[in-house]
């Protein structure tokens, strides 16, 4: 069974339901450790009450992007992980780190990329005036939200939408597209041809 971190920077509500996925076994993979740049973290208690070992790495005591990198590469390395699993941690990370665990670290984004990378994307989506958007899990390259996609799930734009009522609407899709898509992954049943993840039948 593959092992998994899950590398969180707030509440953690795409954890949690990669944590009700693992349990339901939905998703075929241990959760081996939930790792944070920020000890405030709500999803580091909600990792604990689930009896998931937890990690701080607080990204403001080390001198350097790299340096906080290679001690959180250091702790997730000695859990014997298999993929690292981005669920809102807000740190851009740097070609070093995703050199380490190539073609093994996956996000997901509130935005169908490549339309609106970045930070605040429904937003960005809202303002743009488009009628759809929603939600894409991919594979991280060396760009911002530019890697491979593995699975990605529309949302139409009301017009009685707010950035508010929309997000909360996407984060409902994040929570049922993650858990599907990082058990995709892990079933290892597919091959990366250039930018393109082909999955098995």
């Amino acid at each position: 069974m593959k092992k998994l971190c899950i590398l969180v920077s707030g509440r953690g509500t795409n954890m949690q339901s990669l944590i009700e996925a693992s349990a339901e076994k939905r998703l075929d993979a241990t959760i081996a450790l939930v790792l944070s740049n920020k000890e405030e973290a709500p999803a580091l208690e909600k990792a604990r009450r689930a009896g998931i070992a937890t990690a701080v790495v607080n990204h403001r005591e080390y001198e350097s992007r790299e340096s906080f990198e290679e001690k959180m590469a250091e702790i997730i390395d000695s859990h014997g992980v298999d993929f690292v699993i981005l669920a809102g941690f807000m740190r851009v990370l740097t070609p070093l780190f995703i050199r380490h665990y190539k073609g093994r670290i996956i996000n997901i984004h509130p935005a169908l990329l490549p339309s609106f990378p970045g930070v605040n994307a429904q937003k960005q989506a809202f303002e743009y005036g488009v009628k759809w958007t929603g939600v894409t899990v991919h594979f991280v390259d060396e760009g911002v939200d530019t890697g491979p996609i593995i699975a990605q799930m529309p949302f139409e734009i009301k017009d009685g939408d707010t950035v508010e009522s929309l997000a909360e609407r996407m984060l409902a899709g994040e929570n049922r597209l993650f858990p599907e898509a990082v058990q995709k992954v892990v079933s290892g049943k597919y091959n990366i041809s250039g930018r393109r993840v082909i999955f098995e039948e």
